[in-house]
């Protein structure tokens, strides 16, 4: 992703770099394992290239991770201006839901390539918390989840999502995890009618 304080490319450059992502996305997701020479190969660019955008494979990967995870945040401020606030959690939530089934190859890829020390929680951690609380904060104001619940508490009780199994039956559980979830935010709603939903 090319993120506003990095100077600006020139155009066959960022073609390179953009071919290079979408490469390399498409072949981890499939195999954690899918070799760096491989994805240049694919991307139809030489080492030299390759090696001048992502110099190691933790910087190939989590820029891969930062774009994908940008995009699912994105959608966040569109669902909220398109539907009422609280249809508009519970469609980012399966937004959320199908990016963590989809994605499991790439959640391999990103432990190996991640050092223990936090690197990967710290490139997603605050995109996720700011569309969490845009979401939140939304409903908070239109009286339709209980008051006080903190992105954090959110995510923790989300967290159950990269648990499943996206070859099993993992999106039909994901569906009832987020029902739970959702039905727990309702409960205590100044708009609710004491079932947890909104009147």
């Amino acid at each position: 992703m090319h993120r506003s304080e990095d100077p600006p490319r020139r155009s066959d450059a960022q073609r390179n770099r953009d071919r290079i992502l979408a490469v390399a996305l498409t072949e981890l997701t499939r195999s954690a394992d899918t070799p760096l020479s491989a994805i240049a190969r694919k991307a139809g660019v030489g080492q030299g290239t390759f090696y001048r955008n992502f110099p190691h494979r933790e910087a190939l990967v989590l820029e891969v991770y930062r774009q994908e995870v940008q995009q699912v945040c994105d959608a966040a401020a569109h669902l909220l201006a398109t539907r009422p606030p609280d249809r508009a959690l519970r469609a980012w939530m399966d937004r959320l839901a199908r990016y963590a089934m989809t994605k499991a190859g790439l959640a391999a890829a990103l432990r190996q390539a991640t050092a223990p020390q936090g690197t990967l929680a710290a490139v997603g951690r605050g995109p996720l918390t700011a569309a969490v609380t845009l979401l939140l904060t939304a409903n908070e104001e239109a009286g339709t989840i209980r008051p006080g619940i903190t992105a954090d508490d959110f995510l923790l009780a989300i967290a159950g999502l990269w648990q499943l199994d996206p070859h099993a039956d993992g999106r039909a559980r994901a569906g009832r995890l987020l029902d739970l979830v959702m039905d727990g935010l309702r409960t205590g709603a100044p708009r609710g009618d004491g079932t947890g939903r909104p009147t």
